[in-house]
């Protein structure tokens, strides 16, 4: 059988995922054959798991958070759903969720799982438009849903606005943060849970935290939102679980502590600057070019590059996304450099 080897990120620019820290990396591999899923026979990954969520809580600004590593966003975004649903039982026999058009795919998967209304309401300069959002609500709603750092263009939602939305439905607010959780703190964006009363959040340890995947991760303002999950497991040595999923990536669990404890807060701080900074020379540089460009608020670029040029530069083995609009994306994540972007530049000249 031919070996086959992972792919180089030298040509990636589509991906949220990066390479992980070399602390990382190392504590990954420690704990390869390990399960928080069952806690009570895997005590040490339990405890660094307790430990990843007391670290990302410095991060987002909470407090004593409740919550755990996921697999990823999808899998934190429906247990946010899930738990908004789940509380909301005997309110309503009909539950809906108000998310903006920005929302991640994964919202998509959860109204069709867990069998609610997914209500969207319309964009303003990319962003939620609170107004549109407000109309969707009523007394069904069961939680609204706010985008910090969105997959297309890096946009941040009115979080504040949105979260008195849901509170006055008597809903509960939840914060997609997944990429942008680790870029944000350094920003004067108002999106944590310091900034709004955010019930729960998703944000990747394994995106812009640079832990290795799989390692999402979902917070809670209280332990109590997570025991609207809770199920009995008799046959484990723990007696219940608020987990999606059973058997779990102890790899993910270590790898997330160990980044967040090489890089928070100095190291983040430094990627973001590097990476912001990129960005913006890099929409300069294309906007030179004559590319129509959405402004980087965050280090993603949306440029509305022709299809046969994205077409011309993926056969050169670059790796570019679209957005749902068709411009083509470019993140600009810890692998990505200068000297990346400059050959880049290159071959969209020569194939222009």
């Amino acid at each position: 059988m031919q070996r086959a080897e992972p792919q180089d990120f030298a040509r990636v620019l589509s991906s949220m995922c990066t390479e992980p820290h070399p602390a990382a990396r190392a504590a990954a591999e420690r704990f390869l054959a390990t399960n928080p899923g069952d806690p009570g026979t895997y005590e040490s990954v339990a405890a660094l798991e307790r430990e990843a969520v007391s670290l990302l809580g410095e991060v987002v600004r909470l407090d004593d958070p409740a919550g755990y590593v996921t697999s990823g966003g999808t899998e934190a975004n429906v247990q946010a759903v899930r738990i908004a649903r789940n509380r909301a039982r005997g309110r309503t026999d009909d539950p809906n969720v108000v998310v903006p058009e920005s929302a991640h795919f994964s919202f998509t998967k959860a109204a069709d799982v867990l069998d609610v209304e997914l209500r969207r309401a319309p964009l303003t300069d990319y962003r939620a438009d609170t107004d549109a959002a407000a109309e969707l609500v009523d007394s069904d709603t069961v939680c609204v849903v706010g985008v910090a750092g969105s997959t297309e263009y890096g946009r941040v939602d009115p979080v504040a606005t949105l979260a008195d939305l849901a509170h006055d439905a008597g809903a509960l607010f939840h914060v997609d943060a997944a990429w942008g959780g680790f870029a944000l703190p350094f920003t004067d964006h108002a999106w944590d849970f310091a900034d709004a009363p955010v019930d729960t959040m998703t944000i990747d340890p394994h995106k812009l935290g640079q832990a290795a995947v799989p390692a999402g991760g979902l917070l809670a303002r209280s332990p109590d939102l997570l025991e609207e999950l809770a199920i009995d497991t008799p046959y484990l040595e723990s007696t219940s679980q608020v987990t999606l999923t059973g058997t779990r990536s102890g790899a993910g669990v270590a790898s997330s502590v160990a980044a967040m404890e090489a890089l928070w807060p100095d190291g983040y701080r430094a990627e973001f600057d590097r990476a912001m900074a990129l960005a913006e020379w890099f929409a300069d540089e294309l906007d030179a070019r004559g590319y129509a460009v959405v402004d980087p608020v965050l280090p993603l670029v949306a440029a509305d590059l022709p299809a046969d040029l994205v077409a011309a530069v993926r056969d050169l083995g670059w790796r570019v996304s679209k957005t749902g609009a068709g411009e083509a994306r470019f993140v600009v994540m810890p692998h990505v450099t200068r000297g990346t972007l400059r050959s880049f530049l290159a071959d969209l000249d020569a194939a222009a």
